[in-house]
């Protein structure tokens, strides 16, 4: 295992950087012999090679305006999930990137400034137009071809293995997949397979927004063993069967109205689940509803539950002014515990159920802001794993999405899709939904 800086070896130049703790006792006149200049380097190697945690694998997950907001933050969370030091990097001239759909994303720092950085993995999103501004930009293409000739992992999804890394000519010889869309061109440049995740040396390549989940779960593999993967994964509560039909529990079965479009709020706070509220919102957004996030906090941007910054719409003050044919709760610990504690946002909420329209929340929410002020009485629901023992009638917990009447709830990151397309189904039918499935790839067509 490799040591880090403060535990290498060295007789001289690093002793200031060993722990005092971890330091031998010196005397003069102990190193006058070979003997014992050899026995002060065994107990000095002895001293310093203790186990330590391995340094966390550096990635970079490069973003544009159009990128698709579902690939970048589901690999941004799940290897930030695996320890990975995963650094966001717009390649525009400012952090903010306006990413497909309306989301709105501000990166860490810009591409240029992380020419000189050495990265383990570099992965690229998909979408359009971002797939084609990754492409154009020749600081990171340079930095791609480097990570390329030096043996390093590198990565895409959607529409970035055909757009990008195939006009950077780095699939030469390999097998690659990529969005159905750009396979013809995929052909041009690669070894097209229909894999929903594909790996060929240090390249892996897939499909599309519904494959992110299995993608990003696969470059915790590489990067770190299965082990890893393993363990982020549980958490996750990915779907067995990846590419089948999603189902949905329902009871006392309600049609959801609206007039012209379901109007929708999707609440945000530092802390929110970022993959529950980006999936949500995209997923709607597709559909055609009116989507309005809406910042609980004082400020519209906010640092989600693992460090993505996401911008709002408006603040929830002034969302508060309209009506809403649905509300639905993004989960993560911090975002729910800030929901619950929002006075103005839980009689909306209230308002909602009484006048019997839908409402809605994921992972930790049911169980930290709907169970606590009333909102799940009478009501099957299910929540976050960990969380279920929480609610007043568990006894739907197991499914992944549950509705009952005007309320639906879902469990965690791996069910958001699920979740998202039940929603839809909801307002627009199960045609529609699975129409959308199919699209995004969740699916098999």
């Amino acid at each position: 295992m490799a040591l880090p800086l403060r535990h290498v070896v060295s007789l001289s130049p690093h002793w200031s950087l060993i722990p005092k703790s971890s330091r031998p006792t010196l005397h003069r006149r102990s190193l006058s012999s070979p003997k014992n200049r050899s026995n002060f380097f065994s107990i000095f190697v002895s001293a310093s090679a203790s186990p330590m945690a391995s340094p966390s694998k550096k990635v970079l997950i490069p973003v544009a305006n159009g990128t698709e907001p579902m690939e970048a933050v589901i690999t941004i969370d799940v290897l930030r999930r695996a320890g990975a030091d995963v650094t966001v990097g717009s390649v525009e001239k400012q952090l903010r990137v306006d990413a497909c759909h309306g989301v709105k994303i501000v990166a860490d720092a810009l591409v240029s400034d992380c020419a000189e950085t050495v990265f383990d993995l570099i992965s690229l999103p998909g979408g359009m137009p971002g797939a084609s501004n990754l492409r154009d930009c020749k600081i990171l293409e340079n930095m791609m071809n480097k990570q390329a000739a030096d043996g390093r992992l590198y990565a895409a999804v959607c529409a970035s293995p055909a757009v990008a890394l195939g006009t950077w000519g780095l699939l030469k010889g390999l097998k690659a997949t990529c969005y159905p869309s750009f396979m013809e061109q995929l052909a041009s440049c690669a070894t097209t397979v229909e894999s929903r995740v594909q790996q060929d040396g240090n390249v892996v390549t897939s499909r599309g927004p519904g494959t992110t989940m299995e993608y990003a779960v696969s470059l915790i593999q590489q990067l770190c063993g299965k082990d890893k993967a393993d363990e982020v994964t549980g958490p996750l509560v990915m779907r067995p069967n990846h590419g089948e039909e999603y189902t949905i529990a329902e009871q006392n079965s309600t049609e959801w109205t609206f007039e012209k479009t379901p109007r929708i709020l999707v609440p945000v706070a530092d802390g929110t689940e970022e993959m529950e509220a980006v999936i949500i919102i995209d997923v709607l957004r597709r559909a055609k509803a009116d989507v309005i996030v809406a910042s609980v906090d004082d400020k519209l941007e906010i640092e989600a539950s693992r460090k993505v910054k996401l911008v709002a719409d408006i603040l929830l003050d002034e969302a508060a002014k309209l009506s809403y044919d649905l509300i639905v709760l993004p989960g993560g610990l911090g975002g729910a515990q800030a929901f619950a504690k929002c006075e103005k946002l839980v009689d909306l909420l209230k308002q909602q159920k009484e006048s019997n329209r839908p409402y809605g929340a994921i992972c930790a929410s049911p169980a930290l802001v709907l169970e606590p002020h009333g909102l799940l009485k009478g009501k099957k629901a299910t929540a976050f794993p960990a969380m279920c023992n929480k609610l007043s009638d568990p006894s739907e917990a197991e499914n992944r999405v549950v509705v009952d009447g005007n309320l639906i709830t879902s469990r965690g990151p791996g069910t958001s899709m699920e979740f998202a397309l039940a929603i839809v189904e909801k307002f627009f039918g199960r045609a529609k939904a699975l129409e959308l499935a199919k699209v995004m790839l969740f699916v098999q067509s």
